[in-house]
């Protein structure tokens, strides 16, 4: 609770600065501001507890979660600095946005009452409707921006109306007096679909196969830093609330349910990798990329009371990996009028640094051995097959296999062609959080037990 308190506290000091005229100082303190609210939550991670009469639950799942956003909203901000060097005026605006943005994430996975959880839901998705139409004079973020704010409000209209079906066959929107009404005999038919409707709003949020068909376009027209946080930040966090709902609740996962699972995993995977083949825009490749990472991520549900510290494992490797490679695009195609492949011609030779860790980042995510990618599938087939869906897994190898072709052309194109023009400056954030990100998921590929025991 103190989490969520400080991080709404640190959005209206971002605001302040801009009216006290301290834009130099935005950036610095909010990083300063993220990683003190990093260090109390941390330092609360063996304390549980209820607040406002169970609308917010703090528990080592919620409060392990909190620290991955945290920490991804530390690397987005720190990306903010030269993003925005051209939006001074606005600079605060923007921060304080993705401060908010960070209040809803948190929201989401302490929920204990749907209330709650809607209006998690509503925080962070309202901010990312802003922050994808955000350049107001491209024609293409103001159609992402369009476009994601009637998907998003689809999905949102669904969800709640799951909400009121849960609502008219319990009598309540306490997660903990749902889970004990779920154990009766007699269910009303209502609760397994007002479930069913809450996933589906959920799947478009994560952006799952059929349900992805928003995230190409999106993710292409939006400011490049926006596609970051849309590709990491909110992508884990759906998942993650995901996770919890199906689980707090005690949702029966029936097997007709479980097949289900399976069957939106296997297409997801499938269709975002053969997609991706595709792309020669690097931002377009990344969201199929991630479509197929919500494949990954969905195999989790097949085994609900045991797999929370395999997702979270598998979501701190891919949104670190995911930021790395951010980083480098938003060096790469700063003041370009696309992100396409030609653009990343001969970094190896113009920045060797920044290519060593995009070629890191999108090893990491083909799932290629050292890089935690590879530990992470590891331990998330493992869990899988011990849920006795060997095909899953098959199908999920195969697939890395076939990821390997698109996350190898943009590193043929770094080291084999030659350079476009050389690239002036070294922003220092952009560093950065570069090399920071890529060395954070290496050492949690040699040391997976730091995150894997977290929730053991």
């Amino acid at each position: 609770m103190n989490t969520l308190i400080a991080i709404t506290g640190l959005g209206v000091l971002c605001l302040l600065f801009e009216i006290l005229n301290l834009r130099k100082a935005i950036v610095p303190m909010t990083i300063i501001g993220l990683l003190a609210i990093l260090g109390l939550t941390v330092s609360e991670f063996n304390t549980s507890g209820s607040f406002y009469n169970n609308m917010i639950v703090v528990n080592k799942f919620s409060m392990a979660f909190s620290s991955l956003f945290i920490v991804l909203t530390i690397f987005l901000v720190g990306l903010s600095h030269n993003f925005y060097e051209d939006h001074q005026s606005k600079l605060s605006d923007f921060i304080a946005i993705k401060i908010f943005l960070l209040s809803g994430a948190v929201a989401m996975v302490s929920f204990g009452n749907l209330a709650m959880f809607f209006l998690g839901i509503e925080v962070l998705s309202i901010s990312l409707y802003v922050l994808a139409a955000s350049n107001r004079m491209n024609l293409k973020s103001n159609e992402a921006g369009m476009k994601y704010f009637l998907m998003g409000s689809f999905a949102s209209g669904i969800i709640l109306f799951g909400i009121c079906l849960i609502y008219g066959a319990m009598g309540s929107f306490d997660v903990v007096e749902i889970s004990e009404l779920s154990r009766s005999a007699e269910l009303p038919i209502w609760f397994p679909i007002g479930i069913a409707m809450v996933t589906i709003g959920m799947l478009f949020k994560i952006a799952a196969v059929p349900f992805h068909f928003w995230a190409p376009d999106v993710y292409e027209g939006s400011p490049a830093l926006t596609t970051a946080t849309m590709s990491t930040l909110a992508k884990v966090v759906a998942m993650a609330t995901l996770y919890k709902l199906l689980s707090v609740m005690n949702a029966n996962i029936s097997y007709a349910f479980q097949i289900i699972i399976v069957v939106l995993s296997i297409a997801s995977m499938t269709v975002g990798n053969i997609m991706a083949l595709r792309q020669t825009n690097v931002k377009r490749m990344l969201a199929f990329s991630g479509i197929s990472h919500a494949g990954f991520m969905l195999m989790a549900l097949l085994s609900l009371s045991t797999s929370a510290s395999d997702l979270l494992y598998y979501a701190s490797t891919y949104s670190l990996a995911g930021i790395a490679a951010f980083s480098v695009i938003l060096y790469v195609c700063k003041n370009r009028d696309n992100e396409d492949i030609v653009n990343f011609h001969g970094l190896g030779k113009t920045n060797p640094l920044l290519a060593a860790v995009l070629t890191g980042a999108l090893l990491s995510m083909a799932g290629i051995p050292i890089f935690s990618g590879f530990f992470a599938k590891l331990v998330l087939f493992n869990q899988t097959i011990e849920a006795g869906y060997l095909v899953v897994v098959i199908v999920a190898v195969i697939n890395s296999i076939i990821s390997v072709g698109y996350y190898f052309k943009l590193i043929l194109a770094m080291y084999t062609k030659e350079p476009n023009e050389e690239r002036a400056g070294t922003p220092f954030f952009i560093y950065a959080v570069a090399v920071v990100s890529i060395a954070l998921n290496v050492v949690l590929g040699l040391f997976p037990s730091l995150v894997l025991d977290l929730l053991g």
